[in-house]
This record gives C-alpha cells, structure tokens and sequence, in this order.
C-alpha cells in the first residue's frame, strides 16, 4: 500500500471534515476506508489512489454509472459516487451491501483494452477458474456494463461479491 494514498486519505478527510474509521480494503491501486461526516455522521467510503491513471479510469466509471441513474446491475449493488477530489486522487462513495460490484480503476470506458485472442482466452479461462459456477452470472453483469460501455477486466470475487 502507498504512502501517498494514505497521506492523501489523510488530506480528503481534513478537507472534507471527515472521521476515516475502518479500512475496507487495499490493492494495487490504492486503498479504501470508511469515513463519517464530522457534522451529519453519515458514512460513506473514500477511495484514494496510489496514481492519477487508475482514479482517472475509476471518476470516468463512477461519472458513467451516476449519468445513466445506474445503482444496480442484475441485482448486483453499485456504489454511487458522492465526490471525487482530482488533487488528492480521490474517490468518495456510498458503501454497498452483497451482492455488489465495485472497484473500476481497471475498467475501461468506450471499448475494451487491445489483447490478442490468446491473452483474451487465458484470462477467461482464469476468471472461469475462480469464479466456478458462478462465472455465467459474473459474466451477464459484464455484459450489462458493456451495454454502457463500460468493460470491467479486472474482476475478482473481491469485486465481484455474492451474498454467500
């Protein structure tokens, strides 16, 4: 995990007048925690990004989603953006319950990403592996983010969650 992304965090917090409390997850391209307003105590989650690319990628989905009214897809819970701070590289949302579908900094807007047909088959076959039987869901709720072109690559079953 970055220090970068902490320290900005840090500073979203400060700016915005929030509490960060819990952290709800980390990876590669930043880190995610609960934050409460000082004032109203509602709660939400931040996001702050280790780069500027990936944040970008994910303000663009999250601008996207909010756009077309989308807080569900086939069931699957999508947090709403509340707002992005483009200095800090962060992202402020609402926090979702399973199932949901979150985490867009490896998405792509507009088209997907330029793989080989080879590199495509063993990714699908990798995401086959790890979602079992519940790939042909995983896959009808890309589907319908592609409708808004929207192409979700980097799915996980961290990111892609099921009740159970």
């Amino acid at each position: 995990m970055s220090d970068i992304a902490i320290e900005n965090a840090d500073a979203y917090a400060t700016r915005y007048q929030l509490r960060l409390t819990a952290r709800l997850g980390f990876g590669i391209h930043g880190t995610v925690r609960v934050a409460e307003d000082k004032v109203k105590r509602n709660k939400s989650a931040i996001k702050a990004h280790n780069s500027a690319p990936p944040y970008l990628r994910e303000r663009a989905v999250y601008e996207r989603l909010r756009d077309a009214g989308v807080s569900e897809v086939l069931g699957f819970h999508v947090p709403q953006l509340i707002r992005a701070d483009d200095e800090l590289h962060v992202i402020e949302m609402t926090i979702v319950t399973r199932p949901f579908v979150l985490d867009f900094a490896g998405a792509y807007l507009d088209a997907p990403p330029e793989f080989s047909e080879e590199v495509w088959a063993d990714w699908e076959a990798e995401k086959r592996e790890q979602f079992g039987a519940r790939w042909t869901t995983v896959r009808a709720v890309m589907n319908a983010f592609e409708e808004l072109d929207i192409y979700l690559v980097d799915v996980s079953p961290s990111n892609i969650a099921f009740l159970d």
